[in-house]
């Protein structure tokens, strides 16, 4: 079922809420959180989709909020507020409410979300694209206990990454990080049947590649050695080779869903280790809302072998 609410406020779109509710007979206590999304309207679909299919997991009430920009002049004057109801199969597990923003009112979203918020509910602000320099401090950013940025989505990553690290409060995550929870908990099982120490590493990638950054920075402050960034052909990352005592430890995926992993003295395996859609990492991002101590770790990394690299 979907509501067309034009030059409306966030009292109209609450009634219209309750009345969509009662028209498919679904009640809003089985939603979990809140998710708020700040995007532009050529990226609003594929984040919608996304944020979709992650509530068949987390039924959740989600805000889109897009900000739009006037033609002429003399409409850059005009504030309104236009917004879509969704609900029932239309949105999911849970409720969507897409509003578009003009002139004034769109320097104010806070004000705006803030009265569509489900009471004593978890909220949760992704920025799929152009996120703000300090998420935290941002006015929306300041309502969530989970902040979600993507340093794929920008146009110069690692530096996008410099910005995260000198900004980051408890709460903030990245998808260049979630990216690679495969890749971690496949080395962490590795490390552990290995049970040698490790003298170097290695992380291949394509360049320019954030988690790539992120894995190497969170190698070097658990395992106490550098590690070598070695660029290759892609896509993302192509390789982890862990250099120990007696032999090598390597996770290999050149391409395609599967890896190798080979261990010193033992027969190599394959593993699968895909790449995972956008919903499957808001999926994992939102079963905790806790902060992201290890994201804070991959973040700053091993300061020391960075400083001696510069």
């Amino acid at each position: 079922m979907k509501i067309d609410l034009t030059d409306t406020t966030a009292s109209k779109i609450n009634k219209a809420l309750v009345a969509g509710r009662r028209a498919i007979g679904t009640p809003a206590v089985g939603m979990v959180l809140t998710m708020v999304i700040v995007t532009d309207e050529e990226n609003a679909y594929d984040s919608i989709k996304a944020a979709e299919e992650a509530s068949h997991e987390h039924p959740s009430r989600t805000l889109v909020v897009i900000k739009r920009h006037a033609r002429t002049p003399k409409d850059r004057t005009k504030s309104h507020l236009d917004a879509e109801v969704r609900v029932g199969a239309d949105a999911g597990t849970g409720e969507t409410v897409v509003l578009r923003m003009y002139g004034e009112v769109s320097d104010h979203a806070d004000s705006v979300v803030l009265p569509l918020l489900l009471p004593d509910a978890p909220v949760v602000v992704w920025w799929p694209v152009d996120a703000p320099e300090i998420p935290a401090k941002d006015p929306l950013g300041a309502l969530a206990a989970r902040r979600i940025t993507d340093m794929y989505a920008v146009e110069a990553p690692l530096a996008a990454l410099e910005a995260r690290a000198a900004s980051y409060a408890p709460g903030d995550t990245d998808l260049a990080w979630t990216r690679l929870t495969p890749w971690r908990s496949m080395l962490a099982a590795a490390l552990d049947q290995a049970r040698a120490k490790i003298v170097s590493a290695a992380v291949e990638s394509e360049a320019e590649n954030p988690s790539a950054e992120l894995l190497a920075r969170w190698l070097e402050a658990r395992l106490q050695v550098p590690v070598e960034r070695v660029v290759t052909a892609g896509p993302v990352v192509t390789a982890v080779r862990l250099g120990a005592e007696n032999g090598e430890l390597l996770i290999d995926r050149p391409e395609g869903p599967l890896a190798t992993l080979s261990l010193p003295g033992q027969p190599s395996r394959t593993l699968a280790l895909k790449v995972r859609s956008t919903s499957e990492l808001i999926a994992e991002e939102l079963r905790r809302l806790d902060a992201d101590e290890m994201y804070a770790v991959a973040l700053r990394g091993d300061s020391d072998e960075r400083k001696s690299r510069a």
